[in-house]
């Protein structure tokens, strides 16, 4: 299973990398892999706040329907309308293929997060 260091993560199996102000979010490898073959994703809309752990989206696949929900507080900037044609790029990549760009309103949120380590740990215990 692929765990970036570098990226924060959630019980959800959300991920977050934070640049200054910004944070690009996805699903972790782990989701991807459970999940499927993913058919399907509904994007969060550009411009909605959204606040830590809320739905921002839904992924579905051939397995499963799966709640998206923001790792961190703030207002959606932009989303990977790509994933709207080609859903499949989230098992391809699910690093490279970041589901939306979240403005983000308190830093602080991320304390919550689970490093890289604490993820694979949580991960562990799954199985």
């Amino acid at each position: 299973m692929n765990i970036p260091k570098k990226l924060l993560y959630t019980s959800e199996h959300e991920w977050i990398r934070v640049d200054g102000e910004k944070g690009h979010c996805g699903i972790t490898d782990y989701a991807q892999h459970h999940l499927g073959d993913i058919v399907f994703v509904e994007l969060p809309e550009v411009g909605e706040e959204v606040a830590v752990a809320e739905s921002i989206g839904v992924i579905e696949s051939v397995k499963a329907v799966a709640t998206l929900f923001s790792p961190a507080g703030g207002k959606i900037i932009e989303v990977n309308e790509e994933l709207e044609e080609a859903p499949e790029l989230l098992n391809e990549d699910p690093y490279g293929n970041w589901i939306a760009i979240i403005e983000l309103t308190d830093h602080s949120d991320l304390e919550k997060l689970m490093s890289a380590e604490a993820y694979a740990a949580f991960c562990e215990n799954l199985e």
